[in-house]
């Protein structure tokens, strides 16, 4: 399922993921409260298991003013995943709210929700385009290039994880991964635990955007489709769309 949700703000954060995140939490606790806390909460400690969606944000005329984005049309916000239950719960709790602020700071009101249309993939490539930046990391949290030997390796590692939690059994076979134009994008996070240890407002995510082609097994392509690539999906990384 994919749905798009259109929101009309004056400003965001430049770091404005955490921003939607939060978002995301407060509509789902709007819906059910239970459903949020079994998500994101593991007792009395946050749950670090892979969420099962992906978004991107979409800034329409906009200019950057120092940490701020002033917002002078409307901001979209894209949301996908194969988990009915989580999409209709989200669905919902948006629908139920009018408004979202964040920090106190930031307000956006809430224009219009429609579900989005999805392509069906047949074939073992196809072509891609991010609409959301790829974050990949090898072992020792590191980024890694599209460039690099390792990229192969730690996209089918990372892929088969993601695919695992969602239904139980990974890839089917391996991932072939070839960039067609991808380049690096510098990603601006706020991170309140890096903000305690450092000391600095934003934490700079190395990632990568444009487009690829990915070969593998038909039903992976499908699903890696609606669940978004590599790490923090949920945090507004890894949206693809088929060209």
């Amino acid at each position: 399922m994919r749905f798009k949700c259109t929101f009309k703000t004056e400003k965001i954060s430049i770091a404005y993921h955490m921003m939607f995140v939060s978002m995301i939490k407060e509509a789902l606790k709007e819906e059910d409260e239970e459903y949020l806390n079994k998500l994101y909460f593991f007792g009395d400690k946050y749950n670090k298991k892979s969420k099962n969606f992906t978004f991107s944000v979409y800034l329409r005329d906009y200019k950057i003013n120092g940490y701020e984005i002033k917002i002078n049309d409307s901001v979209d916000l894209n949301i996908s995943s194969p988990d009915v239950e989580f999409m209709m719960k989200l669905y919902n709790g948006i629908l139920k709210k009018k408004s979202f602020s964040y920090k106190k700071i930031y307000n956006m009101d809430k224009m219009r929700i429609s579900m989005q249309p999805e392509k069906h993939i047949s074939k073992g490539k196809v072509c891609f385009k991010t609409l959301s930046p790829i974050f990949l990391k090898d072992k020792n949290g590191k980024s890694v290039s599209t460039e690099s030997d390792e990229y192969s390796r730690e996209f089918n590692y990372i892929q088969n994880k993601i695919l695992e939690n969602y239904r139980g059994y990974g890839l089917r076979e391996n991932l072939e991964f070839i960039p067609v134009l991808m380049e690096k994008k510098v990603v601006k996070e706020e991170i309140s635990k890096f903000k305690k240890i450092s000391g600095k407002d934003v934490y700079c995510v190395e990632s990568y955007s444009g487009i690829f082609k990915l070969c593998g097994d038909v039903k992976d392509l499908n699903d890696i489709y609606m669940l978004g690539v590599g790490f923090r999906r949920s945090q507004g990384f890894g949206m693809i769309e088929v060209v």
